[in-house]
């Protein structure tokens, strides 16, 4: 069996403020700009890896999602406590450096973790969790 992450979803409460994070802070290309609804989807990724992508989508924007529920999703985000993705850098203080001087919420600095990995945390403009491994 030969399988690959080819996309994942975070959700976004305000596009451009998503795009200013993910394009200029973090370097990603965008793939992808869909509205549909008052709705907008992004689609980024990063430039050297056209096959992995995240799209960025309104929280909840399933049809099948109850308002209950979509005020759930939108009060986890709020707090941080919906959604995360962990990227890798072969140079994590520099990425730290510029996502920090772009002002970038620091949850974490970088940090040599008791089980084996050394890395950093963010939010991002939604709230959701964006944790950096260094990988060499």
């Amino acid at each position: 069996m030969d399988l690959t992450i080819h996309w994942t979803f975070l959700p976004h409460n305000d596009p451009e403020a998503s795009l200013a994070f993910y394009r200029d802070s973090l370097g990603f290309e965008v793939r992808n700009d869909v509205g549909y609804g008052g709705m907008r989807w992004l689609t980024v990724g990063p430039a050297d890896q056209p096959g992995t992508s995240i799209v960025l989508e309104p929280p909840a924007a399933d049809p099948g999602v109850t308002e209950d529920e979509r005020r759930t999703v939108t009060e986890m985000m709020a707090k941080g406590s919906y959604a995360r993705i962990v990227l890798a850098t072969a140079d994590l203080d520099g990425t730290f450096d510029r996502l920090k001087a772009a002002g970038a919420e620091v949850v974490q600095e970088p940090t040599e973790q008791p089980y084996g990995v050394r890395d950093c945390a963010f939010r991002d403009p939604a709230g959701n969790l964006v944790r950096i491994n260094e990988a060499n």
